[in-house]
């Protein structure tokens, strides 16, 4: 399974965790930038985005928002804590 993270500048222990879960890819984009909305695009292998609500601005959600629904990919918001990333990825089916 792959994924793309949106947010925070670096994952730390939840890029270890997400492995164990059987994420076998991930992409990471910090979101911090402005510039970065520009060159925000999902790759067609994902299979489900996160997004960390504390780490990125609006205008940058709306963007990733608008191309997971066009493409059809998963949409997950969380705060950057293994908690709140475990919970909402169970609502997918990882365990």
């Amino acid at each position: 399974m792959t994924a793309m993270v949106i947010g925070a500048d670096y994952l730390g222990k939840i890029e270890k965790k997400m492995r164990e879960m059987g994420v076998t890819e991930i992409a990471h984009i910090t979101g911090r930038n402005p510039g970065e909305i520009k060159r925000v695009s999902i790759p067609k292998s994902v299979d489900f985005v996160l997004v960390f609500t504390d780490y990125v601005n609006h205008n940058i959600a709306k963007v990733v928002k608008n191309h997971a629904k066009a493409q059809a990919v998963p949409l997950v918001y969380a705060k950057r804590s293994w908690c709140a990333v475990e919970h909402k990825l169970a609502g997918l089916g990882l365990r």
